[in-house]
């Protein structure tokens, strides 16, 4: 069947003229295609060469560390010459394109003609060459030189009546050493007001681990992986998110491991793996990944995990002697899980009893457990609980300090969890804040500052003027995107450090700045002396990482340069900190960080090794926790889920194949089998069909909240899919606008992007008022406003 629809894509810009195709979901993640795929789109964007030249040296210990997801490498001994998956490959094209979004561009196009571009369309502009700025009623960029730049920021940062009225923001690819100078910027300024992006997604993660095990990251590493006979991979899609995990999964599926997927999807990825550096993976047929997929219903996890706590205290599959010698807790626990009610179990996980128990027998054999999770855990609001019961049963199994076990949670930006330990949290502890004040001779300030949630509520409300962002695309990465972008244009000036042109950019504040940073991918040398940055991958690996190409533009600047240059401008030679023997070289921001964060002695030594070095970790290294009790801390947890009201269902937000976070990267989900478009909601065949839809309808979509605002996201076709009733999914950022800036995680203000009640109308009826239980659609009355906005401008039809 065909469906047209209006042109417009999520917010109501083109988009390529294309046909939207919706195939059954393939069976195989055939990663020989998808690096195929990615290959071409190097040459194409960076010419033959300058790809071989990159994509060489991506992920090897002379070369860069790959931009993307935070998966860690191989041991040096261990690697491919072709040390990369499909998504690096791609990443690595979009920064090393030789497009150009240059002055002449800028003078050329209106703010106002370029924010009627989907993100695709301002993505393949090119790379930023020059400092731009736009003056207080502009309609356009114009070129700046970059002293000039630093002074508009520091005027901006000085006048402002407190230094709390600044927001100094930070996505995950910044360097450790961009990370550490920047939050020493804001510091000395006088303020914490530090949001970053694992606000937005990891911040449950590590609430929920520190309160349990003493520390807010994952105990494993990449050689336990290979040596574990259970894996649990819950709220994760590696063939799209983190696809060279495949690799790590199919070495210890060959070993023996047996892997259960919780997801409620069938993601391909899970389902077989063909390895493009391997014969096998070429002309074999590949790799099965899960043994046991649990399709979980939207938010059931936590039920799902009391359920399988009860049969393991039902069986005294406990390792006591663990148990005994490093928790406490435990008969709480133990009594809490042994009363579940079996029925609310299964209502809420939405699996059998067979289903569960067949889960809990895998991990009654295992001798080694270990726990992967994502997104899927962390954004609801039981996320924190949710996180504290998994580590509960890791816990109970006696899974934490022991080879090929432990807890692993897989960031999805390439130095997130670095920029963390360098210092980027708006409530650093005082060990922290002392080591900092006692480097740099003044006293950090002591109230916690904003996160990402509470930054945008203070520039919308008036209590924040300035916002800095370093890297990241904000407007599109936060929930609730009408409010965020109202927020944005409060703003007195709006600052991003950028490699490419984004929609913060076009939807900013009265002054805006966009300051061209050097990508991973380049070479940064400083008077004829070649600089290297470093990283932290998801399991405390820290290692340097240097770009083999020539910088996209004369003008541009290094992140580190960026950052002290701003610093400099603004604080003058306020308690002495030499901000230009940092900018000028990185082995002084080195030898602070060596001084101040723990586990970094020796710091450029030991960085710049083949492979870098691992950071202490209390619990993985010697069963040490360092929390209140000196004991990891089992902590009992109600059986709370979101009620879905009739009629309802519950939306989790996704990427899309072919992107990275907000970078999209094409129009191709062929995991999932939608070709050519972006505005499609996966919903179980039975909850169309009660609703009166089928599949290929287009619908609108309304999230309800407990306020006086309707949200609505236009123009989504609908794609029979095999998920669990009442569970349905859609990409971000199109759905960003069903996100209540409200709805967060209890414990961590985590948006609740994974739990967004929502309902299906057809196109136009959203703000009808038309209650479900009145027709077979749902939707309920909403009166203020409308956001998202007309439908994909592709025909569709399904083959």
């Amino acid at each position: 069947m065909t469906a047209t629809s209006t042109p417009g894509t999520s917010d109501g810009r083109e988009a390529p003229e294309a046909e939207l195709e919706v195939h059954r979901p393939k069976s195989a993640a055939a990663g020989v295609t998808g690096v195929a795929v990615a290959m071409k789109r190097s040459v194409e964007r960076m010419g033959p060469v300058r790809s071989a030249r990159a994509l060489l040296k991506l992920n090897q210990t002379d070369g860069f560390d790959c931009m993307s997801c935070a998966w860690p490498d191989p041991d040096p001994e261990h690697r491919h010459t072709a040390e990369f998956c499909e998504n690096g490959a791609k990443a690595v094209a979009e920064e090393g394109t030789k497009r150009r979004a240059d002055p002449h561009f800028f003078a050329t196009h209106s703010i106002a003609e370029l924010d009627a571009h989907d993100e695709w369309w301002l993505g393949q502009q090119g790379r930023i060459t020059q400092p731009m700025v736009k003056r207080p009623g502009g309609t356009h960029y114009e070129p700046i030189d970059w002293a000039d730049a630093f002074r508009v920021v520091a005027d901006h940062l000085t006048a402002l009546d407190s230094p709390d009225e600044a927001v100094f923001y930070t996505s995950g690819r910044a360097s450790n050493e961009a990370a550490f100078a920047y939050q020493l910027f804001a510091r000395a300024f006088g303020t914490n007001n530090l949001p970053d992006c694992s606000n937005m997604c990891h911040e449950s993660t590590s609430v929920a681990l520190a309160e349990s095990i003493g520390i807010g990251k994952g105990s494993v590493t990449l050689n336990d992986i290979y040596h574990a006979e259970l894996i649990i991979i819950a709220g994760q899609n590696p063939g799209t998110n983190h696809p060279r995990m495949l690799q790590a999964l199919e070495i210890a599926k060959r070993r023996g491991a047996k892997i259960i997927s919780i997801n409620p999807l069938r993601e391909a990825g899970l389902v077989n793996f063909r390895n493009p550096q391997k014969p096998r993976g070429v002309v074999g047929t590949g790799t099965d990944i899960a043994d046991l997929h649990l399709p979980v219903r939207n938010n059931g996890d936590l039920a799902l995990f009391q359920g399988i706590g009860a049969l393991l205290v039902e069986w005294d599959a406990v390792d006591h002697d663990f148990v005994g010698a490093h928790t406490t807790g435990f008969e709480a626990w133990r009594d809490h899980v042994a009363a579940v009610d079996w029925a609310q179990v299964e209502r809420d996980s939405g699996l059998s009893r067979a289903q569960i128990t067949e889960a809990a027998e895998l991990l009654r054999g295992s001798r080694a457990t270990i726990w992967c999770w994502a997104m899927g855990l962390t954004q609801h609001r039981n996320a924190v609980a949710t996180i504290k019961e998994l580590t509960n049963l890791a816990l109970v199994r006696g899974d934490i300090g022991k080879k090929g076990a432990g807890l692993c949670p897989v960031r999805g930006h390439s130095n997130v969890q670095g920029d963390r330990t360098m210092g980027i949290w708006e409530k650093s502890p005082d060990s922290f804040l002392d080591a900092l004040g006692e480097e740099f001779g003044f006293d950090p300030p002591r109230e916690h500052g904003l996160d990402t949630v509470e930054s945008i509520k203070a520039l919308r409300d008036g209590r924040a003027h300035v916002f800095v962002g370093l890297g990241g695309n904000f407007v599109h990465a936060a929930p609730d995107t009408d409010v965020v972008m109202e927020a944005m244009r409060r703003a007195r000036l709006t600052v991003h450090v950028s490699t490419k042109l984004n929609r913060s950019h076009l939807v900013c504040g009265e002054t805006a700045l966009i300051l061209p940073t050097k990508g991973r991918t380049e070479k940064d040398v400083h008077d004829g002396v070649e600089q290297f940055v470093t990283v932290e991958d998801s399991m405390s690996q820290v290692h340097s990482s240097r770009g083999p190409l020539e910088p996209a533009g004369p003008h541009l600047r290094s992140e580190v340069q960026i950052v002290t240059g701003m610093a400099r401008a603004t604080l003058g030679d306020r308690y002495g900190i030499d901000w230009a023997a940092m900018g000028a070289d990185y082995s002084v921001v080195r030898d602070h960080i060596s001084r101040v964060v723990p586990g970094c002695e020796d710091y450029e030594e030991r960085a710049d090794r083949p492979g870098g070095f691992t950071l202490p970790h209390p619990p993985r290294d010697s069963r040490t926790f360092r929390t209140s009790s000196g004991r990891a801390e089992m902590v009992v947890s109600p059986m709370d889920v979101v009620q879905v009201p009739e009629g309802h269902l519950l939306l989790q937000t996704l990427r899309s194949h072919d992107q990275f976070n907000t970078t999209i990267y094409g129009y191709s989900d062929r995991y999932r089998g939608v070709e050519g478009g972006r505005r499609v909601v996966f919903v179980h065949p039975e909850d169309l069909a009660v609703r009166g839809f089928a599949d290929g309808d287009v619908v609108d979509l309304r999230s309800s909240w407990d306020d006086d605002v309707e949200r609505v996201a236009k123009g989504f076709r609908c794609v029979a899919y095999d998920t669990p009733r009442g569970s349905v999914a859609a990409y971000y950022p199109e759905t960003n606008p069903l996100v209540p800036l409200d709805s967060t995680a209890e414990g961590s203000n985590c948006p609740t992007s994974k739990s967004v009640v929502v309902t299906l109308h057809r196109p136009g009826t959203a703000g009808e008022g038309v209650r479900p239980e009145e027709t077979d659609r749902a939707g309920d009355a909403g009166t203020s406003r409308s956001t998202g906005s007309r439908p994909d401008p592709r025909p569709a039809h399904q083959s």
